[in-house]
C-alpha cells in the first residue's frame, strides 16, 4: 500500500469516526462529556421458567414509583402477546402464548430517571384493617412484644422502628425468638404493626448500581401513617427510602403468576445512562436514526459486558504506544491489558498486590516443577491448578479479614497468569533475573498506564455512548505502527556521544 493511500484510509478513518460521533450527538442529544448529563436507569427484568402447552404470565411492574419518572418501557418476547393491566390497584405486565414447551425467557425493561419531585400515588389501605390471628403461644408472646415496643413510642414511626429494634437485636428478647422461629422477620414485622392497629405492607425494591446483574429484589416495610406511606428497612430500622432504591411492587401479592408452566425465577439488571436534558426530554418520543446502530438496544446483560470491551481499544493503544514509542519490553503482547482490566475490577493496590503474591509464589513452585522433567502440556496444566488455589486461598484470607477486594480477585485471567509464570519462567532460565524483571516492570508499567486511562470518567463515557470514535483509535494505532525511528529508550544509547562531542 502506496503512502498517499495509507494517509488517505488514516483520513478516512478519523473523519468517519468524529462525524458519526458529531451526529449522533447531534440526532440524540447524547453530551460529549459526563459534566453535561443526567444519569438515567435501565431496569431489565429477566423472566425464565419452563413452559408445558399454553401459557399466561404476569408480573408485577413499577407504578409510578416515588422518586422516579418512567420515561419508556419496552418488553422482548417473540411470539409472545403482550400487555400491561392493572389488577386490585397494581399494574402487572402480562404474557400469553397458546403453545409453547421447554426452557422460555422474557424481557421487560423499564428506563427511569431519578426525580425528587415525584410523590407516592399508591392506593390507600383500606378503611377497615385486616385480622391478625396468633396460635398460642405466638399470640401471648405478640401482645407482650407490641406493648414493650409501643410503651417506647409515641407515633406509628417509633413503634414500628421499635418493632423492628426488638426483632433484628443482637440479643433478642424471648418473645421475638419464639417469633422468629417460625416466621421469617419481614412476614413478622408487617404481622406485629398490622396486629398493633398500624396499616402495614410489604413491598419489594431494587438497589440500582451500576452494571449489576441478576440481582434480586430488596424487601420494604411500609406503614400508612395518615396522609402517606412511609418505607423502612426491615433489617435495620431505618427510616426512608435510599435515593438508589427502586420500589418495584407494593403489598404482598407474588412478584409473578404463571400458568402454564412451572420454575419461575426473576433477576434484574441493571446499567447507568447518561443523557442529556434535550435527551430526556425526547426519551420516551419517537425513534432516532441512530437507534437501530445503538448499544443502548441491546439487553441489560450485554450492555454491561460492552460496556468494558469497548474500553479494549484504548488499552490497545496504550500498549502500543508504550511498546512501540517509549520501548518498553513486557511479558507477553497484550498481556498488560488483561492485567489492566483486573484491575478494572480489584481496584489498583489490592489488584497490583494480588497480582505480584500470585506469579511470585507460582514462579517459585514452577522452579520446583522444572526438576520433574514434566512436558509442556502436563507443567502448564499444574500451573493452572496451582493458580486457582492461589486465588482461592488469597480470596478467603481477605474475606476473613475484612477485605472486600480479596472477593474480586477471581476477575484475574488464570490461563494468561499461568502461561505468564511458564513464560518468565523460561526466561529465567535462558536469560537470567535481569530480563525477567525488565519485562516484569514494563507489563505492570503499561497496565496501570492503561487502567489510569480507561478509569478517566470522559474515556468511559465516550467510549460507550460514543463507539464509533474507535475509529479514530484504529487510526492512531495504524500511524504508530508506522514508526521505525528511535525508541525513546533507546536514545540512552547516543548519551556517549553527546559527553564526548566538543
Amino acid at each position: 500500500m502506496s503512502d498517499s493511500i495509507f494517509r488517505g484510509l488514516i483520513l478516512l478513518l478519523i473523519l468517519a469516526g468524529l462525524l458519526t460521533a458529531w451526529l449522533r450527538h447531534a440526532d440524540t442529544g447524547m453530551p460529549f462529556l459526563p459534566g453535561e448529563q443526567a444519569s438515567t436507569w435501565i431496569v431489565e427484568a429477566k423472566v425464565d421458567f419452563v413452559a408445558d402447552g399454553p401459557v399466561m404470565l404476569s408480573l408485577n411492574i413499577p407504578d409510578n414509583p416515588p422518586a422516579f419518572r418512567v420515561l419508556s418501557e419496552q418488553t422482548a418476547s417473540p411470539g409472545y402477546g403482550f400487555s400491561i393491566v392493572e389488577q386490585d390497584g397494581r399494574r402487572r405486565g402480562e404474557w400469553s402464548v397458546r403453545s409453547a414447551h421447554g426452557p422460555q425467557t422474557l424481557y421487560y425493561k423499564v428506563h427511569v430517571v431519578p426525580d425528587r419531585d415525584m410523590v407516592d400515588s399508591s392506593p390507600l389501605p383500606p378503611a377497615t384493617g385486616r385480622d391478625v390471628f396468633w396460635e398460642e403461644p405466638e399470640a401471648t408472646a405478640a401482645r407482650q412484644l407490641i406493648a414493650s415496643a409501643r410503651a417506647r413510642s409515641s407515633t406509628p414511626e417509633s413503634l414500628a422502628r421499635e418493632i423492628i429494634r426488638e426483632l433484628t437485636s443482637s440479643d433478642p428478647s424471648q418473645n421475638a425468638t419464639l417469633l422468629l422461629a417460625n416466621r421469617q422477620r419481614v412476614t413478622l414485622i408487617e404481622l406485629l404493626l398490622t396486629d398493633a392497629g398500624i396499616p402495614a405492607r410489604i413491598s419489594m425494591g431494587l438497589l440500582l448500581q451500576d452494571a449489576r446483574r441478576n440481582q434480586s429484589l430488596t424487601p420494604v416495610i411500609e406503614i400508612f401513617t395518615g396522609d402517606r406511606w412511609l418505607a423502612f428497612d426491615p433489617a435495620t430500622g431505618r427510616q426512608g427510602t435510599p435515593d438508589n432504591l427502586l420500589l418495584w411492587h407494593r403489598g404482598d401479592r407474588f412478584l409473578t403468576d404463571l400458568v402454564g408452566g412451572s420454575g419461575t425465577h426473576v433477576s434484574f439488571s441493571m446499567i447507568r445512562r447518561a443523557m442529556s436534558l434535550e435527551g430526556l426530554a425526547s426519551a420516551s418520543a419517537g425513534a432516532d436514526r441512530f437507534r437501530l446502530l445503538s448499544i443502548h438496544q441491546l439487553p441489560i446483560e450485554q450492555q454491561s459486558v460492552f460496556k468494558l470491551l469497548l474500553l479494549f481499544p484504548i488499552a490497545a493503544l496504550v500498549t502500543v504506544f508504550m511498546r512501540i514509542l517509549i520501548g518498553l519490553r513486557t511479558s507477553g503482547t497484550f498481556m498488560p491489558i488483561l492485567i489492566a482490566f483486573a484491575f478494572l475490577q480489584t481496584s489498583l493496590l489490592p489488584g497490583l498486590t494480588s497480582f505480584l503474591t500470585i506469579v511470585g509464589i507460582g514462579l517459585l513452585l514452577r522452579s520446583y516443577l522444572s526438576h520433574l522433567n514434566l512436558l509442556l502440556v502436563a507443567r502448564i496444566a499444574t500451573i493452572i491448578v496451582i493458580v486457582i488455589f492461589l486465588i482461592a486461598a488469597m480470596s478467603l484470607i481477605g474475606y476473613h479479614l475484612g477485605f472486600s477486594a480479596g472477593m474480586t480477585i477471581a476477575f484475574f485471567p488464570i490461563v494468561i497468569i499461568a502461561w505468564t509464570i511458564e513464560r518468565m519462567s523460561i526466561l529465567w532460565e535462558e536469560e537470567g533475573p535481569r530480563e525477567v524483571f525488565i519485562q516484569g516492570t514494563g507489563s505492570i508499567i503499561v497496565a496501570i498506564a492503561a487502567f489510569v486511562l480507561m478509569r478517566n470518567p470522559v474515556v468511559g463515557h465516550l467510549s460507550f455512548n460514543f463507539p464509533e470514535l474507535n475509529l479514530v483509535v484504529i487510526a492512531l494505532i495504524m500511524l504508530i505502527g508506522k514508526y521505525t525511528g528511535y525508541r525513546l529508550l533507546e536514545l540512552r544509547r547516543f548519551r556517549a556521544m553527546e559527553e564526548q562531542a566538543p
